[in-house]
């Protein structure tokens, strides 16, 4: 049988062999493994954690028991430097720190020199944004007849297009009202063509409602009364009640599918796919801010994708200080 966390060569090729493990080691892994009763897989991911553990101590010409912080810090930092993620610095950090746990509550040492330390923050990654051309797509698409009930068509259209056209969160889009009243969370207010809705932090806001958006809009409720009952919601299933962000979740993603997308759409990726084509148009991303309703414009940055040429021959258009004794960029050949 393999050592612990070992993997078994399966094209008859000579095993590498495994440092013997420090009988400290041996005894954690058979408490965690009959004391703890953790599965097998979590105890062979311990033991390849222990495995980089021992080779660090030795290369550091230090027992187990006399590792220190410093050296904690410093194997993290390589790790680091090695590429690997902050989530996967994190689990072996995770181990460490329960292998060290156990030496204390066994006498065998005075402080655990993993307590306090932290993996690398991970960069948070952007969510995915559709192209223009699929976002178009999405919004356009219109069911052969074979789909479904008109109503249903009609009711997530609208839902695209509110959604994609005026950047709203899930939240925003199903607290929206048919009508406006001081009890409504949101509503839409056709003629002025804005959508106002309750933010994070119950902040109010206000933001445009395109023309297609308002196509739809009276498109669905021209059919929505068929469903109607006493429910104030703006877009209700056909039993009259409001409808969740889970079927609503469930809705786009068939839709995307049925509209030929080839990547499952949920409601963020529109929000995104907004903020994203509205600051590639206009590099505005103070007005990006307001219509998502971000207090700070930092989440704004991190939520949408810059175009940094775009950002810097605005600068050079646009700062006094962009040019060197008043001469001008060189112009590009146009091709």
């Amino acid at each position: 049988m393999a050592a612990h966390g070992q993997p078994a060569s399966t094209d008859g090729a000579a095993v590498q062999p495994v440092p013997e493990a420090d009988p400290l080691v041996e005894r954690y892994l058979e408490h965690v493994r009959v004391e703890k009763r953790l599965a097998q897989r979590t105890v062979e991911l311990y033991a390849l954690d222990l495995q980089k553990l021992q080779a660090n101590c030795r290369q550091a010409g230090v027992a187990l028991t006399q590792a220190q912080n410093l050296h904690m810090r410093r194997w993290v930092a390589q790790m680091h430097s090695g590429g690997r993620s902050g989530r996967g610095i994190a689990l072996i950090l995770s181990g460490w720190r329960g292998f060290y746990t156990w030496l204390g509550r066994e006498g065998l040492v005075s402080s655990n020199p993993v307590q306090d330390l932290r993996a690398p923050k991970a960069a948070k990654p952007l969510p995915k944004a559709l192209s223009v051309d699929e976002a178009v797509q999405l919004a356009a698409w219109r069911s052969d007849g074979t789909a479904g009930d008109a109503a249903l068509q009609a009711r997530d259209r609208c839902i695209t297009e509110l959604l994609y056209g005026c950047g709203l969160r899930i939240g925003e889009l199903t607290g929206l009202d048919a009508v406006a009243s001081s009890q409504a969370r949101g509503w839409v207010d056709v003629q002025a063509a804005e959508a106002h809705v309750l933010g994070k932090g119950s902040k109010r806001r206000s933001v445009p409602v395109g023309s297609k958006a308002l196509e739809a809009l009276q498109d669905w409720l021209a059919l929505r009364s068929a469903w109607a009952k006493e429910d104030a919601a703006l877009f209700i299933n056909q039993r009259g009640t409001r409808l969740t962000p889970q079927h609503i979740r469930v809705r786009l993603k068939q839709r995307s599918l049925q509209a030929g997308l080839a990547t499952p759409v949920h409601p963020h990726m529109l929000r995104h796919s907004f903020a994203s084509h509205v600051l590639q148009s206009s590099g505005d991303l103070r007005a990006v801010q307001e219509l998502l309703g971000h207090a700070n414009i930092t989440t704004t940055q991190v939520y949408t994708r810059l175009d940094f040429q775009h950002l810097a021959k605005v600068y050079d258009a646009a700062h006094p200080r962009a040019t060197v004794a008043g001469l001008k960029p060189a112009k590009k050949n146009k091709t």
